[in-house]
């Protein structure tokens, strides 16, 4: 992604990315579980918003099946781990 040319795309992919990241925090300082786990449902909306940018970067050529592959992945788990958490405040 760091060669990729479409910056509209790159700026999207990057912000639905930091989205994750600042969701999780804000949710984390919200004060109650329930608010926590409203941040994390968003948090792992936007884990599914990259996704569906990455299958675009594979389609368009901004990567290749390998790295398209290792990010899935590492989505895979972040939205597992967030999942998780959201059980977890459930109980």
């Amino acid at each position: 992604m760091s060669d990729c040319r479409d910056y509209g795309f790159k700026d999207q992919i990057q912000r639905a990315s930091v989205s994750i990241m600042n969701n999780i925090a804000e949710g984390s300082e919200s004060g109650s579980d329930s608010l926590f786990v409203r941040y994390l449902n968003i948090a792992k909306g936007s884990c599914s918003e990259v996704k569906s940018m990455l299958y675009l970067c594979l389609d368009l050529g901004f990567c290749t099946e390998q790295r398209q592959a290792e990010l899935m992945t590492m989505l895979q788990s972040i939205g597992n781990q967030i999942y998780k958490l959201i059980e977890y405040l459930n109980k």
